[in-house]
């Protein structure tokens, strides 16, 4: 929530969607919870008119971010995408699959994100498509830029951790 809001202002945005993925290619499937209960958490944490809960890859049928984002740009012509991610999945990138293609699909907003924002900002990725980075003063026109475009926005870090919301549902579950 505290992205998807800072996403909202600092961007410009009309909405923010969440995209349940229904597997993450990188991550294993043991421990993961189901599709359903997943969509279920997210649609009850939103609390927002602006942010759309989705399972769209499941009905596109898509596996990899880029194959989504080309599926969505297809569907939804006129309408402007951004992808918000953290700085570790900017660090990450160049493990997904068609990486460099993505930049040259959608604009992207990188929040910083302890302790990951120094690498990934020397990182591959970064260094990769660093003419195309927008300085973060610019960051509300990068929805209308045409990608590649990036821009990496410093925030205060918000105090929970997504790891440590898991564990304690997880062990509120077995308590059950």
């Amino acid at each position: 929530m505290h992205i998807s809001r800072l996403a909202l202002k600092r961007l410009r945005l009309d909405e923010v969607w969440w995209l349940v993925s229904p597997q993450n290619p990188l991550k294993p499937e043991v421990g993961m919870a189901p599709l359903q209960d997943r969509l279920a958490t997210a649609r009850a944490l939103t609390g927002s008119r602006c942010i759309r809960v989705t399972d769209v890859e499941t009905r596109l049928g898509t596996r990899y971010t880029v194959d989504t984002v080309t599926a969505l740009r297809r569907r939804c012509p006129g309408t402007r995408f951004v992808w918000l991610i953290g700085a570790d999945i900017l660090l990450e990138l160049p493990h997904w699959h068609r990486w460099q293609d993505l930049f040259g699909r959608v604009p992207i907003a990188v929040f910083a994100r302890r302790p990951y924002s120094l690498c990934a900002l020397s990182g591959p990725a970064a260094q990769r498509f660093a003419r195309f980075r927008l300085r973060e003063a610019a960051a509300g026109a990068l929805a209308g830029r045409n990608p590649p475009a990036w821009v990496f926005l410093h925030c205060r870090p918000h105090p929970a951790s997504a790891t440590a919301i898991r564990r304690s549902r997880q062990a509120s579950h077995r308590e059950e």
